[in-house]
Formats: structure tokens, sequence, C-alpha cells
């Protein structure tokens, strides 16, 4: 088995070629952009927080042509306007079927299995691989989520695990050098 060398690490060769041909990154938000922790206040505020090196991140792969999605199975406006900041265009909350809604943004955009990557962190996000030829797993993900990936990051949740990706990614399309001039 072959692998190549990246900014985090070693990849296996066959991952990193998928990479190559990447159309669509799909996300899970709590777990994958978050540390999978919801804060609560007294008058039932909820508050989240997210690394900026993530959102660097992904701001470059859209830059650079590539679609990307979030589907959640929770409804929340924090990740909305986080998201629209960061110029997500496909926006998908409050979807248990992470799988079905998956497939039907596949469809919509006409991109193919083999052009999907998902990352997720915990069993719901499982869906989200049916389609997806390149299947991520954050560092500290559910073990079944780790069993079903195809690539494990060195990065948890919530800590620049999109930005591995997405560094990645980049590598991947030869512009390991990123693209820069993203506020986030």
């Amino acid at each position: 088995m072959t692998h190549v060398v990246t900014y985090y690490g070693m990849i296996e060769e066959k991952t990193f070629n998928r990479l190559q041909n990447l159309k669509l990154l799909v996300c899970d938000v709590d777990g994958v952009f978050s540390d999978g922790r919801i804060y609560l206040g007294n008058d039932g505020e909820e508050l989240k927080a997210f690394h900026t090196r993530d959102g660097y991140g992904l701001k470059a792969v859209i830059k650079a042509g590539i679609e990307v999605a979030v589907i959640t199975g929770r409804t929340s406006a924090i990740v909305q306007n986080r998201m629209q900041a960061l110029g997500v265009q496909h926006i998908i909350q409050g979807e248990e079927n992470k799988a079905a809604a998956l497939q039907a943004l596949c469809e919509k955009l006409g991109v193919s299995k083999d052009q999907v990557a998902a990352i997720g962190d915990d069993v719901p996000d499982l869906g989200m691989y049916e389609h997806a030829a390149t299947k991520v797993a954050v560092k500290d993900a559910h073990p079944q989520v780790t069993r079903a990936a195809n690539w494990v990051l060195n990065k948890s949740g919530g800590f620049g695990a999109v930005r591995e990706l997405c560094d990645v990614i980049l590598q991947a399309h030869g512009m390991q050098d990123g693209i820069h001039g993203a506020s986030v």
C-alpha cells in the first residue's frame, strides 16, 4: 500500500487520488465543526464554538470550485448564520435521514458517488457514507464511524479537523499553498 505525504502526515494514495476528482464535500456539524458540546443558557439560548481555521479551509475549498454542503440532524440559527458567512450554498438542517438528503443533493448537482467526500463523527453520519466514495472521520469519532471510514483525520472535531481535510483536498487539487485572502 502506497501513501502520499501531506501537511498532516501520510494518507493512502487511493484516498488521495479520489480527492483529485472531488466535486462535493459534505459535512456534519456537531462533532465536526464543533467539539460536539452544546452550551445552553438559562433562557434557552444555544451557543457553539467554531474554529476559525476550519472556516478558512472551507472558504478556500469553495474558492477552488468545490461545492460544500452541511447536513445536520439539528436545526440551529447559529449553524445557518455561520455556514452562510462561510459561503456554504447547501445547508440542510433538521434532517435525520442523511442518506436520502445526500442522495437528493447529488442528483440535484449531477454529482456521482466517486466525486463526493463526507465527514462525520457519529452513527447518524453513516448514512452520508452510503453516497460518498471518500468517507472521512474526525479523530474522536464514534468507533462505528472510524471503522466505516476510509480516512481518519489526525484532528478532533472542533479542533481543526475540517481544516485538515480542506488542506489535503487543496493539495490533491495542486493548490497546496491554499487560496489566500479569505476572512473568516
